[in-house]
């Protein structure tokens, strides 16, 4: 089964290959995306975290998922000191960096929870596989269509923060302003959630969110510098790699 649907503003491909796939499985998985776009998105007026970033909803209001992934937020926020921070003075709440990966996970799961052991869930460029090996590229920052590396994955997820697609969008929350430090910073992990947190945690960081990544329980990395410098941690999966 091979299916691409737009959601939550980026391309989501599904790619199974298992005989016991049913069209189900598919249709399950982008409606819990689609409900997460509506229930967790900043870009809507009506959703819960819009409503709570406005003061409507207080805490002991929240759903249960909403409050999970405040938690990483916040657990996420302390660990880098507050260079990684969701409520940016004069932009509201927006926690996308975890509500991303945090989902895209939840969804592997509802495939695994089908008894699907082979599948590849591919939103906007962050990647989560079950069996395998998968081999994953990871895009060059500076040239669209060349790869900087190739990974060979299996049962495991992959995401990359960088400035080509949307620009110095990453804000340094410690300082306010834009993190030019790092063209593209990208993390392996054993899910989504920690691989996409993780990675925009560590690009706001700067340069020295590499080595704080590489510490990270169960994350390897691999980072492209201004100038062309690549940085990569011992374990990182690269089956192919080529420097800026």
């Amino acid at each position: 089964m091979q299916r691409v649907e737009h959601v939550m503003g980026f391309p989501v491909s599904l790619r199974i290959d298992d005989p016991v796939a049913a069209e189900e499985t598919g249709d399950a998985v982008f409606a819990w995306l689609r409900a997460v776009d509506a229930r967790f998105s900043p870009f809507k007026a009506d959703s819960e975290v819009s409503r709570h970033g406005r003061g409507e909803l207080s805490a002991d209001e929240l759903s249960a998922d909403l409050v999970h992934v405040l938690d990483i937020c916040e657990r996420y926020r302390a660990a880098t000191g507050g260079a990684f921070d969701v409520r940016l003075p004069g932009r509201g709440l927006d926690p996308c960096a975890v509500v991303k990966g945090w989902s895209v996970q939840r969804a592997a799961e509802l495939l695994t929870s089908a008894g699907l052991r082979r599948f590849c869930l591919n939103a906007g460029g962050d990647v989560v596989v079950s069996g395998g090996p998968w081999r994953v590229g990871v895009r060059h920052p500076a040239f669209a269509d060349r790869l900087c590396a190739v990974l060979d994955l299996t049962d495991a997820a992959v995401a990359t923060s960088a400035r080509y697609e949307r620009g110095d969008h990453i804000i340094d929350g410690r300082t306010g302003r834009p993190v030019t430090g790092v063209d593209s910073l990208t993390v392996v992990a054993r899910t989504l959630t920690e691989a996409d947190t993780v990675a925009t945690a560590a690009f706001a960081l700067g340069a020295e969110g590499v080595d704080w990544a590489a510490a990270q329980e169960g994350c390897e990395v691999f980072a492209v510098l201004p100038g062309g410098r690549v940085l990569r941690s011992a374990g990182f999966p690269t089956a192919d790699a080529a420097a800026a």
